[in-house]
């Protein structure tokens, strides 16, 4: 049986929390949010998310996520394109994905190379499938 934990684990250093940028929110990402922040929509719109036409994103603050506090604030309802990083599936289509992630992330453990590496990812996004 394999685990997440043996290929990554999060080191809390927030560097996929930082940039210019957040991820994209879809609507189950923003009911999760809402729910998780027990706030009324209208609210967590005006004080955490940017919306720009149909596009709507968590704003940045200071240069990190509104949510990054030495950790996600809000992980319960984060958005499921950060519960899914870094293990995306492009690593999966070319060892330069991984070993760019993997540079920027210190949670990957690198040292079980790029094979072993796709075989567990590979087979949890497999099993992740299935249970879903």
């Amino acid at each position: 049986m394999v685990d997440v934990s043996d290929i990554f684990l999060c080191t809390r250093c927030g560097y996929c929390c930082r940039g210019e940028t957040t991820v994209s929110l879809d609507g189950a990402d923003q009911v999760r949010m809402i729910t998780s922040l027990d706030m009324r929509e209208r609210d967590v719109r005006e004080q955490y998310w940017r919306i720009s036409g149909n596009s709507v994103q968590m704003k940045i603050v200071d240069g990190y996520c509104i949510f990054y506090d030495d950790g996600c604030s809000v992980h319960n309802g984060r958005p499921w394109r950060c519960a899914q990083w870094p293990l995306h599936p492009s690593i999966l289509d070319d060892e330069n994905n991984f070993l760019t992630i993997s540079e920027s992330c210190p949670g990957i453990k690198k040292e079980i190379g790029y094979e072993r590496f796709c075989e567990v990812l590979s087979k949890i996004m497999q099993d992740s499938v299935v249970s879903c």
